[in-house]
């Protein structure tokens, strides 16, 4: 797992990524996103090599947090060829962003 902060690093480590990238806005206060950050972390682990997965601190990157029109937390948001292609918004189970990563690789 990758984790930005500014949004240059974000162009580089998302928008211009070869793979599907997983991105997971959380905050170190916000106890859903203590939930959900294990499952981030085995989706990482099931599908090393196929994606990426990115964490980005709403508290330490705001400007992504705009421009990525990021209202509440935890959200996850699937980006494939620099394009966000599908969200999630809060702590949802495993089974649920599995079936929109599949799809994503599938699509």
């Amino acid at each position: 797992m990758i984790e930005v902060k500014t949004t240059e690093e974000f162009k580089k480590e998302v928008l211009q990524a070869e793979v599907p990238v997983v991105v997971d806005f959380w905050a170190a206060w916000c106890q859903p996103c203590q939930i959900l950050g294990p499952i981030v972390e085995e989706l990482a682990k099931d599908y090393d090599g196929r994606v990426k997965i990115v964490k980005v601190n709403v508290d330490e990157a705001r400007e992504l947090v705009q421009i990525h029109q990021v209202m509440s937390i935890p959200t996850v948001v699937f980006f494939k060829q620099g394009q966000a292609r599908d969200r999630s918004i809060g702590a949802v189970p495993k089974t649920i962003l599995a079936e929109k990563l599949d799809a994503l690789l599938e699509g």
